[in-house]
């Protein structure tokens, strides 16, 4: 019989003593297992000692996660959390230094525990750590073990980051702006500080006006990549805290010093492979930076402002101001009114005589007439050449500039979500546009050119206006799908990619999905089908044996804590547990936590997950209960929560959690491997039929012969000297005429070989 749930069988070591191997009762108090552990080694004294995990985080077991020990795991005995943080808030008050130190590293390690954490807090050691970091000067190993210890403390959010003195917040400040300092302390310090600045405005104030964006630039370009990320990470925490004002100085200071092009050269395309987390920071920034044209998006023309006026009117004189035999100032206003509305009418305003209500709309709003000067001003000929070609053709084929940009605008605003907030999980971003400044307004000037080609390319007319920019928006998504590194690599693939070309596309898909709809063709997919998610299948099963590196993600921040998770090779135990930085494999052996699959009983996603519930995690982000799952397992209160890296491995991990429960996979990634498997297979299994068309019903079955007397005689053929049976045919022959006869009869048509 299987052991009952509330009883799992585990080893007890301590140094010096032969192992104890024990059925621990999960009724029973941990302070009775205690006793009866200290008896059987006879220690004195039970309630002085605790029991901890050999492996792993050696996390001290307590009466409210003592459900989470498996059948086979291995505990210690240990000094209990309250001895060992009395203990260890006496060490580091030592006048020793090499006990002092030796306690600060214990306390850094130990600190991971809440139990003990909260122990130590209890004691007021924060307050000997303060005292140590404020009125010490040592930079060496005792200070990375302090700062350590207070970093892994104020993890657990037993106290807030506003109770921080002045004096302890310059002095973490100092670190990071000294030249001569260890590189660990300054990633320490970097770290406090970025958990510090979104917790308040006081603290954002202190630490924007202590460390200048000049020193963070300065980290940024050092060879060391763990302090290059931290210093990133401090200066998207300051640009996500500040005020549209100041995000906006910071970046327009952070553009005078080049950022983008250090980052394109150095981070984007330097020899180091990118990290998820750097590569999460670039997406933040170019969100930021392309959000702060959002104010401008969003602001409606003012007809009655000088300076938009005047910006509307230099369109006007750019595009016409060699055309007409005088200036415009010696015409009557009558005249000159009416040149202008002419004027404006060939820019493509569709309201001539009041060309600001156009632009009434927003969005786009003052974000398009932005775009439209400066396309005016930094490409002149470009802008002349659009205008005056169009002015030139006939009413109904002139491709309108001002509606193109009005509308190209919005469609880039929305196909670089300009305006949206940031995700905490996102790592998409386009290399291009760390290339140079102005990315917007520069990706405005091409796009705008490639309206009028492809215009030209549909020979449209004023009808077909939506259907160009319709095609305009396909071209421009298909080729920000390929990632150009460079605005001239966009230029050129966007340019080869013609309205010929989309057709092609288009065709092709059609095709595809014409061809996919045919009767025969539906009936085979129906049939391929089992055997293509069985694949499906297995190949998520594959995915789970290599394993994935997951991020520890809560509210206040994005950790940069991991653990991985694996399939064993049998398909039959969960192999989990925290790593380092760095490591992208490890092997099973050094996961020590473990979940039978045969234990497993549901999974849960999005908001049904249990980490998605915690009061203490605040209000969670909508991306990450996109990506957050939980295994339940053994009975339900026990879970194993995830947060997937990426949208891709969210689909991967719960397929294949949903395979070993013996469910089907629901994730719209099955549907569109399976798409692709099953495309695949058809046109390799129709490849013979390739113009030949498949008829929806099977051909009609002729009507049965009036007689099915086929045999043919051959006794008649036979040689006289031939062997002769009875009733004077040979042998032969009437083998011959029963194998005749037999398929004759069974067949609808006349005889194969009539020749005979």
């Amino acid at each position: 019989m299987p052991p009952p749930k509330d009883v799992v069988k585990i080893a007890i070591q301590m140094v010096g003593a032969i192992p104890q191997l024990i059925e621990l009762q999960q009724t029973k108090p941990l302070a009775s297992v205690l006793k009866d552990v200290c008896d059987a080694w006879s220690l004195p004294n039970a309630e002085r000692y605790a029991l901890q995990y050999a492996d792993g985080r050696q996390t001290y077991i307590t009466e409210s996660n003592r459900g989470e020990i498996k059948n086979g795991s291995i505990l210690q005995l240990t000094t209990s959390p309250d001895q060992e943080a009395e203990r260890l808030y006496s060490g580091i008050q030592s006048n020793n230094l090499d006990v002092k130190t030796d306690s600060l590293k214990k306390l850094a390690s130990l600190s991971q525990d809440v139990t003990f954490a909260q122990e130590f807090i209890n004691r007021n050691g924060l307050k000997q750590i303060f005292s140590i970091v404020e009125e010490g000067n040592d930079t060496g190993e005792m200070l990375v073990h302090t700062l350590k210890a207070f970093m892994e403390l104020m993890e657990h959010d037993f106290v807030s980051w506003e109770t921080l003195s002045a004096a302890f917040i310059k002095k973490v400040v100092s670190y990071i702006n000294m030249n001569a300092v260890d590189a660990s302390i300054q990633q320490l310090s970097l770290s406090i500080l970025e958990n510090m600045v979104p917790t308040s405005r006081l603290l954002f104030e202190l630490v924007k006006k202590e460390v200048t964006l000049d020193r963070l630039l300065t980290h940024l370009q050092v060879t060391d990549a763990q302090l290059q990320l931290k210093a990133m990470a401090l200066l998207i925490a300051l640009l996500l805290a500040a005020t549209d004002a100041e995000r906006r100085d910071m970046m327009d200071y952070l553009r005078e010093k080049n950022i983008r092009q250090f980052i394109h050269k150095n981070i984007i395309h330097s020899s180091e492979p990118l990290g998820d987390e750097m590569a999460h920071y670039l997406y933040v920034l170019q969100s930021v930076s392309l959000n702060l044209c959002e104010r401008r998006m969003r602001t409606s023309m003012d007809p009655y402002s000088q300076e938009q006026r005047e910006l509307l009117q230099s369109l006007r004189q750019t595009a016409f101001e060699s055309e007409g035999e005088a200036p415009a100032s010696n015409f009557s206003t009558e005249r000159r009114r009416s040149l202008c509305a002419k004027e404006f009418r060939k820019l493509g305003f569709m309201n001539n005589s009041n060309p600001a209500e156009d632009l009434r709309h927003a969005p786009p709003g003052l974000l398009a007439l932005d775009n439209m000067v400066y396309f005016s001003r930094h490409t002149p000929n470009a802008y002349s050449r659009f205008v005056l070609e169009n002015s030139s053709r006939e009413d109904k084929h002139e491709c309108p500039f001002a509606r193109s940009s009005i509308q190209l605008t919005l469609i880039l605003c929305e196909i670089l979500h300009v305006g949206e907030p940031c995700s905490e999980v996102a790592q998409a971003f386009y290399p291009m546009f760390f290339g140079q400044d102005h990315f917007f307004e520069e990706l405005f000037c091409i796009c705008i050119q490639l309206v009028n080609k492809t215009w030209k390319e549909m020979r449209a007319t004023q009808e077909d206006f939506d259907k160009v920019l319709q095609v305009v928006r396909e071209q421009i998504t298909r080729t920000l799908s390929l990632k150009p590194t460079s605005l001239e690599l966009f230029k050129t693939r966007v340019n080869a990619l013609n309205y010929s070309e989309i057709l092609k596309l288009r065709q092709t898909e059609r095709l595809h999905q014409e061809e996919t709809l045919a009767v025969p063709v539906l009936e085979l997919r129906e049939r391929l089908k089992p055997e293509l998610l069985e694949l499906i299948r297995q190949q998520r099963l594959l995915h789970l044996c290599e394993g994935t590196l997951f991020r520890k993600i809560s509210s206040r921040r994005r950790q940069d804590k991991l653990w991985y998770c694996r399939l064993s090779p049998n398909h039959k135990v969960l192999h989990y547990g925290d790593v380092e930085e760095g490591v992208h494999s490890p092997p099973i052996e050094s996961l020590p936590e473990k979940i039978p699959v045969a234990d497993m009983k549901m999974l849960l996603v999005g908001k049904e997950c249990p980490h998605t519930k915690e009061k203490s995690s605040g209000k969670q982000n909508k991306d990450v209960l996109e990506l957050a799952f939980s295994i339940v397992y053994d009975v339900e209160e026990y879970c194993l929560s995830f947060v997937a890296p990426t949208r891709y491995e969210f689909c991967l991990w719960t397929d294949g959690l949903n395979v070993l429960l013996g469910k089907e996979m629901t994730s719209e990634r099955t549907q569109t491997d399976l798409d692709v498997l099953l495309s695949m297979e058809l046109k390799l299994r129709l490849l013979d039929l390739e113009n030949i068309s498949i008829p929806d019903t099977p051909p009609p079955i002729p009507k049965p012969p009036s007689n099915l007397n086929f045999c043919y005689d051959f006794s008649h053929a036979e040689h006289p000297r031939g062997r002769r049976g009875p009733r004077g045919r040979s042998r032969s022959s009437r083998r011959t005429g029963r194998r005749c006869a037999s398929t004759s009869a069974s067949s609808w048509g006349p005889p194969a070989s009539t020749s005979w």
